[in-house]
């Protein structure tokens, strides 16, 4: 004769409070992700980024305009004679070895270097951060603002009708030849310093990211 079947017992529902506490060391739940959230608020935003550099671009490349009176005032005179013959003016240059035209092309790019350092410099201590609008900015600005320089060095430089200002000073009478930027390289002096310079000052003094490992976990416990 046989037993009757009897169904197994239920397994026994294990009670909340018996569960077992996660073994220490062991995250529960879902680790979120090492950057996750840090860079979310990293600056202002791309909106005001992009006004801030339009900001700097405008006014960098205005204070190109002090740069051409600069310029005018400290380039050194190409001294030119005129002379009449057979009815006509003849214009040449009175030294013939001198080394003024390479004087005016050197101090343009002298005073454009340090413009391009001035600017950078203050940019950095507008905003800290920089980023890659502003960098463009100056970059921009500068080349406007040598573009300006230039033009505005011509304007108030000796006319560029020489043929009239020879027969309006006479025969063999020294005068000034007009601005002239022989070397056009020259205007790129301004936009490479301020970006040397701006990155240089930004590696060195600009402020540092924040260790994503150190932020998300927590400092290691001693």
């Amino acid at each position: 004769m046989t037993a009757p079947l009897t169904p197994p017992p239920p397994p026994h529902e294990q009670s909340p409070h018996d569960a077992w506490p996660p073994s220490p060391g062991v995250y529960s739940g879902v680790v979120p992700a090492p950057h996750a959230g840090l860079y979310g608020q990293d600056g202002p935003g791309m909106k005001t980024e992009v006004i801030e550099a339009a900001v700097v671009t405008l006014v960098v490349a205005v204070t190109g305009a002090l740069l051409g009176v600069l310029w005018w005032w400290l380039a050194p005179h190409v001294p030119l004679v005129g002379d009449s013959s057979d009815g006509g003016w003849v214009v040449y240059l009175k030294d013939t070895e001198g080394e003024q035209a390479i004087g005016v092309d050197g101090t343009f790019t002298l005073l454009a270097l340090a413009f391009g350092a001035v600017s950078a410099l203050g940019v950095f201590l507008w905003r800290r951060r920089g980023g890659v609008p502003l960098v463009v900015a100056l970059g921009v600005g500068g080349l406007l603002g040598s573009l300006l320089a230039w033009r505005v060095g011509v304007w108030l430089g000796p006319t560029s009708d020489v043929i009239a200002h020879a027969k309006a000073v006479g025969k063999g009478v020294t005068f000034s030849a007009p601005l002239k930027l022989g070397a056009k390289g020259a205007w790129l002096a301004w936009p490479l310093a301020g970006l040397v310079v701006h990155m240089g000052l930004t590696a060195l003094f600009g402020p540092r990211d924040p260790d994503p490992y150190q932020q998300s976990y927590g400092a290691p416990q001693a």
